[in-house]
């Protein structure tokens, strides 16, 4: 198997700031908490004039989401320029978010390059976390991998799933760090013990291939398991490759095409095609080689 190295996208995270000390703020959170976005639109509108940060930010939330109100970027990125002029970590992490996007403002790496870097160096994680991705693909700044890595670093010694999985991949493929399966597998773990598919995906790799830790098929098909039940792709075509084979797991080729079938609707290549030899060999259904033909050629679901 050809080994998954995964770099998730570029993650924006949008978050009910740090409660003002506000009674009329504290309404507002409980209201937006509870889905009661109308109050919480007339409990921060006044405040957000008055120059509260917090509320600011959440309404820059409510209309980015367009949650309560009609979606409005442009009003987003008003109320979170006014937060994050004031060094709201929040704000300027989605105003950075915002101009890298070209969402409410025209597109501008540097400028989302500057307000990532503020509400990064104040340690707020998402932020580090979309810092070290601008870093890694030389979007608004030079490509250096090893300021990605130190971005990342910092936003997973917080806990940052995401960060953590992309560490991984820069320490499996010694990119601004110097190969390291150990290392690689310490970070995929963190990740994927959170819930997250990609390491979880990663994490079975390794187990299968023996990088980092001892060559474990049970253990890969686990790893395999949680992430194609989230729906992951690759981890899908992975685990039908164990059934098909019967690595870690009975053969049972009924359950290998399952995982190919609904990795290969989501456009994986590589399942559409070991779809097609199912067909050929007649393994998990009858043998039809006109739909294994269809299968190498294009898919059909």
């Amino acid at each position: 198997m050809n080994r998954l190295l995964i770099l998730p996208v570029l993650l924006l995270t949008l978050l009910v700031g740090t409660p003002a000390f506000s009674a009329d703020y504290q309404k507002g959170a409980v209201a937006y908490k509870s889905g009661d976005y109308a109050t919480a639109l007339r409990e921060w509108t006044p405040l957000a004039k008055q120059g509260d940060a917090s509320a600011q930010t959440n309404l820059g939330k409510m209309y980015g989401n367009g949650t309560g109100v009609p979606q409005d970027y442009k009003t987003a990125v008003k109320w979170w320029t006014l937060a994050a002029e004031q060094g709201d970590a929040d704000a300027q992490n989605n105003l950075g978010y915002a101009y890298r996007n070209g969402q409410g403002v025209p597109q501008d790496y540097k400028i989302g390059m500057k307000w990532y870097r503020l509400a990064a160096e104040q340690g707020y994680a998402i932020a580090q976390f979309n810092l070290g991705n601008a870093y890694n693909k030389g979007k608004g700044v030079p490509q250096d991998y090893k300021t990605a890595v130190k971005w990342w670093k910092l936003a997973a010694e917080q806990g940052d799933a995401d960060a953590q999985s992309n560490l991984g991949v820069m320490y499996d493929n010694g990119q601004g760090v110097p190969q390291d399966d150990k290392t690689a597998v310490k970070w995929y773990r963190l990740a994927a013990e959170q819930g997250l598919a990609d390491a979880q995906t990663n994490l079975g790799v390794m187990y299968e291939n023996g990088n980092g830790v001892p060559q474990d098929y049970k253990t890969a098909v686990q790893w395999y398991s949680l992430a194609a039940e989230q729906g992951h792709a690759y981890a899908q075509n992975n685990l039908g490759w164990m059934y098909g084979d019967g690595t870690g797991v009975p053969q049972d080729y009924t359950t290998a095409m399952k995982w190919y079938r609904l990795s290969a609707k989501q456009g994986d290549a590589d399942a559409q095609f070991n779809l097609g030899v199912m067909y050929e060999k007649g393994q998990g259904v009858p043998q039809d080689y006109k739909t294994a033909v269809k299968w190498y050629l294009h898919p059909q679901e």
